[in-house]
């Protein structure tokens, strides 16, 4: 969800000027608080912000999202965002991966702090990159351990949907979309799939926009 969290998560950004990915925004070198230049490296094809003091480069690299399709009696769980972006809106549980944990970990962990559930991870259902700003989601098939799950924090409520009742209009991100609406189809089909993707959303649409994007290089398997 853009350059705020999922747990703060964001799929979308109001402005491709400040997305995160623009090396522009690095003003200052994180290392020792010199000022930067916006050059190319010799060999390197991509501006890059240089410090002028102690010449060190600061490279950007994508963020990865992690969360849970939580399946239960037939239904999927899903969380109302407590924060913005996207305040009010339904969303499954996720956020950014931490460092020293898998993906897989992270999954869980985001899951007990946004619906207060243990799960077990069933298998990996998508990964969905979105580069506009940067992110990767992976989002797993899960159950719930013990049919108990309440709001964490940055929830407003959690809830159990059958799939005719999914709230389609009123989801969080572009991911939560496409992860959804992928999952509806192979139910539908008899069996879930993995799935890969490009969310390539439109430049300047709003954090809560989920229709200004296409799904490209679809695989499944």
């Amino acid at each position: 969800m853009d350059s705020s969290s999922f747990s703060a998560t964001s799929d979308d950004t109001s402005s491709s000027h400040h997305s995160p990915g623009n090396v522009q925004n690095i003003k200052f070198c994180q290392w020792c608080g010199g000022s930067t230049k916006h050059d190319r490296p010799e060999g390197e094809e991509r501006l890059r912000a240089i410090c002028t003091s102690c010449g060190k480069i600061a490279y950007q690299n994508p963020k990865m999202v992690v969360g849970c399709l939580i399946e239960h009696d037939n239904k999927v769980l899903l969380c109302k965002r407590k924060i913005e972006p996207s305040y009010g809106l339904w969303t499954l549980p996720a956020g950014y991966l931490e460092i020293g944990e898998s993906a897989m970990e992270g999954a869980i962990r985001e899951t007990r702090e946004e619906a207060n559930a243990d799960v077990e991870v069933i298998s990996p259902f998508a990964q969905l990159d979105i580069p506009l700003i940067g992110q990767t989601y992976i989002i797993f098939l899960a159950k719930l351990k013990k049919p108990h799950f309440s709001p964490g924090p940055e929830s407003l409520e959690c809830q159990l949907f059958s799939l005719n009742e999914i709230p389609f209009n009123s989801l969080s991100f572009s991911s939560m979309m496409v992860t959804l609406s992928l999952y509806v189809e192979d139910i539908k089909a008899g069996k879930p799939k993995f799935h890969y993707g490009t969310i390539n959303k439109r430049p300047g649409t709003s954090p809560s926009d989920t229709h200004a994007y296409t799904l490209d290089h679809h695989m499944l398997s």
